[in-house]
């Protein structure tokens, strides 16, 4: 630290430690600017006007104790090192404070001033190479992404091409082929398949890893997106000889959630529980409410196979893993399925993880946020610690002009969301998240605390702010309309919490009549 003076930040609520360190740092050999300050909250407002070199921390502050004081400079200043200077001579506290990002842990009865002066010397240092190191981390990274983006990509034409030809071959277009050809031919194509698969699965892994996954949430009827899975994956199962079972409990509500995301995790899941499983086992895809955890719904995919061993279950999750005890010839991939299916529920706020015990079969289990309309209306249809006095529910559906749509359709309607969620009242009224439908149209459906007639003015805005949208008018429809939502009688004897449960389940019940849901659905509580 010589030359160039160094900007110190000292927080410490003790005058006399914070004079005894002033005079080490005095008494050292290099060029100090002190600024102290004796509360936790003092600091951290400090740093907004000016980053310093290094941050001398006591634990014990007027407004903070213990580990929470460093975990909490930690968080408003990542880059800066940071040395502890306590009065106690805590080896466990130094090691956690050091695991967690602390660059030094110094007593300050036994502080001397070369001691200190080379301590936060190192600290600097220190700090400085594990920056550099990050950021030539997150090159390298930068530089695999990119090529494994491009490879894949350039592997794809081939691929498509090989596949295509094959395919004309095998239907007889191209001649006569023979019953050893087409073994042939058929041959190939799963080959291709394989390797497409595979390529898919680099991109997204690539995706995953840097960040890039983009989630599409919508309110999801989790039994349908499970039935469409097993559906999907039933061919295989019956071509293996495996079973395929079902059981989802009626109770469960919307499922706040991604639904092709959501759909690649579970077709992920089945697929290796089919892969694992020998001829005449099953595989049992279930999703269940539990009490102790109401935000979530349970969904595993559990199998009769060969079970994983308890070193394997600690790594079956990471990127390019495969067992090695595996059947040779179900070693089809490149083990990045698991990997992405995590990446996919932690960007849900969910988490997944297995039970298994080798020659018992395994099972995956994953959760995902269950969507409760009466938390996001509360705040919207209160005011005044009561209930508002009107309620309506305007519904916006756009309606493709062309069959089949267009390819810019879905970025269109994308737009006309972005467009809604700017013409309404953000304290007032709620877009809610889009609902899964069948077919090309879109509805988008807002809750406004208002009554009819001023809706009528909100709909006249909507209507001109969508006309707007580039290519809507070219390509679809557009129909705005409004119902009054009917309110619960007001009473002593209901909560203002119970009144908004009432709101939201007629307006559920409201959402699942205009969007045609012939199953319903659950409102959670």
């Amino acid at each position: 630290m010589n030359g160039q003076s160094t900007h110190v930040l000292m927080i410490e609520d003790n005058p006399g430690d914070a004079d005894l360190v002033r005079l080490r740092l005095v008494e050292g050999k290099s060029a100090v600017d002190v600024n102290c300050v004796n509360r936790l909250s003092d600091g951290l407002a400090s740093l907004k006007d000016k980053s310093p070199s290094i941050i001398l921390l006591d634990l014990n502050l007027p407004d903070s104790q213990g580990a929470e004081t460093f975990r909490k400079v930690l968080e408003k200043a990542p880059d800066v090192p940071i040395v502890i200077l306590s009065g106690q001579d805590d080896e466990a506290l130094a090691i956690k404070a050091l695991h967690q990002g602390v660059q030094d842990y110094l007593v300050k009865g036994a502080i001397s001033s070369n001691g200190l002066d080379r301590a936060m010397r190192y600290a600097i240092e220190r700090q400085a190479l594990l920056r550099s190191l990050e950021m030539s981390r997150k090159q390298q990274l930068e530089f695999k992404n990119q090529f494994l983006s491009h490879v894949s990509h350039e592997l794809r034409t081939p691929l498509t091409c090989i596949h295509q030809f094959a395919t004309i071959l095998l239907d007889g277009l191209a001649g006569e082929v023979s019953p050893e050809q087409r073994d042939h031919l058929r041959t190939m194509l799963k080959s291709v398949n394989q390797l497409g698969a595979m390529v898919r699965d680099l991109l997204e892994a690539s995706r995953a890893e840097s960040g890039k996954i983009h989630l599409e949430p919508r309110c999801v009827v989790i039994g349908d997106l499970i039935r469409q899975a097993v559906t999907m994956m039933q061919p295989a199962a019956r071509e293996k000889g495996v079973g395929l079972e079902v059981g989802v409990d009626t109770r469960i509500p919307f499922v706040h959630g991604d639904p092709g995301r959501i759909l690649e995790v579970l077709i992920n899941l089945i697929e290796n529980g089919i892969k694992f499983t020998p001829q005449g086992g099953a595989v049992t895809v279930q999703a269940c409410l539990v009490q102790t955890d109401p935000d979530f719904v349970y969904i595993s995919v559990g199998d009769t196979g060969c079970g994983i061993s308890s070193e394997a279950r600690a790594l079956v999750f990471e990127r390019l893993y495969q067992d090695p005890n595996a059947v040779d010839n179900n070693r089809k991939g490149l083990g990045l399925g698991l990997y992405i299916a995590k990446e996919l529920v932690s960007l849900h706020g969910g988490r997944i993880w297995v039970a298994s015990e080798a020659g018992s079969g395994s099972t995956f289990s994953f959760t995902l946020p269950l969507y409760s309309l009466a938390k996001l209306l509360f705040p919207v249809i209160t005011h005044l610690e009561r209930l508002r006095d009107d309620i309506v529910l305007v519904k916006v559906a756009l309606r493709p002009l062309f069959k089949p749509v267009r390819a810019t359709w879905k970025e269109t309607c994308q737009r006309c969301l972005e467009v809604l969620q700017r013409c309404v009242y953000l304290d007032k009224d709620l877009v809610l998240p889009r609902m899964t439908a069948s077919g090309a149209e879109e509805t988008f459906l807002v809750v406004a605390s208002t009554d009819l007639d001023r809706a009528n003015i909100m709909m006249t805005r909507i209507r001109e702010q969508l006309g707007k949208v580039s290519d809507l008018s070219g390509t679809g429809q557009l129909e705005v309309s409004a119902s009054a939502v009917p309110l619960p009688e007001r009473s002593p004897d209901h909560s203002l919490q119970e009144q908004v449960q009432e709101v939201a389940r007629v307006v559920t019940e409201m959402v699942g009549s205009v969007l045609g849901e012939k199953q319903g659905f659950t409102q959670q509580k």
